[in-house]
């Protein structure tokens, strides 16, 4: 159904995509820095669920009704900057509830794992990406467009995971670097992180 040429040169694109900087991987980065490779796996797989549901929307056409309304791209966009502010307001809270000198508690896998997949589908730079994305590989003349978009998508998702897992694991071993009194800076400099990207969404524009 789809053809190997295509096939090639897609997966050459999504690495050429999944190497340049963004939120998910700062994300991901900031979590297995901070609490370690099962953090960072955590959100490597809600990366993932995000991934296979703006799939879904996008063979069912929806994601391209929704762009297709101007003020719904606003709204994503400003609750995704409140969302991460909360998670950043959060993450201080943790680390100055934790004793002097240690290390903040480590939240639930599941936890992380939920706020990475809410993180990335309130991302609506993620949204634009699979609506004018995908269908740059999809070939009309071999029918069943929807099952190809489904099948790039899937392809798509796989590599992030993938990618995204290791990148969890080795940002984990930096952590395993620091003294015993370094666990909240790095939970501070997740909290940046998350104010940082909350800033860098609510300045997006739809033409960026």
């Amino acid at each position: 159904m789809i053809s190997a040429s295509t096939l090639i040169l897609f997966s050459a694109a999504s690495l050429a995509l999944l190497l340049s900087p963004g939120p998910n991987m700062a994300f991901v980065v900031s979590h297995g820095a901070a609490q370690g490779s099962r953090a960072g796996l955590a959100a490597a797989l809600g990366i993932g669920l995000a991934d296979l549901i703006y799939t879904a929307l996008t063979a069912a056409g929806l994601a391209a009704a929704i762009a297709a309304w101007p003020p719904a791209f606003d709204l994503i966009r400003y609750v995704g900057a409140i969302y991460l502010l909360w998670l950043a307001r959060q993450t201080l809270r943790q680390c100055a509830k934790s004793e002097p000198g240690g290390t903040p508690a480590s939240q639930p896998a599941l936890r992380i794992f939920v706020r990475s997949a809410v993180n990335s589908l309130l991302n609506p730079k993620a949204m634009l990406f699979y609506m004018v994305f995908l269908p740059q590989f999809v070939e009309p003349a071999r029918g069943h467009v929807p099952l190809q978009i489904v099948i790039l998508g899937c392809l798509l998702a796989a590599a992030s995971l993938i990618f995204h897992a290791l990148l969890g694991v080795l940002s984990a071993s930096t952590r395993k670097l620091l003294n015993a009194g370094a666990g909240k800076l790095g939970s501070r400099a997740q909290a940046v992180v998350f104010a940082l990207l909350a800033l860098r969404l609510a300045l997006l524009s739809k033409s960026t």
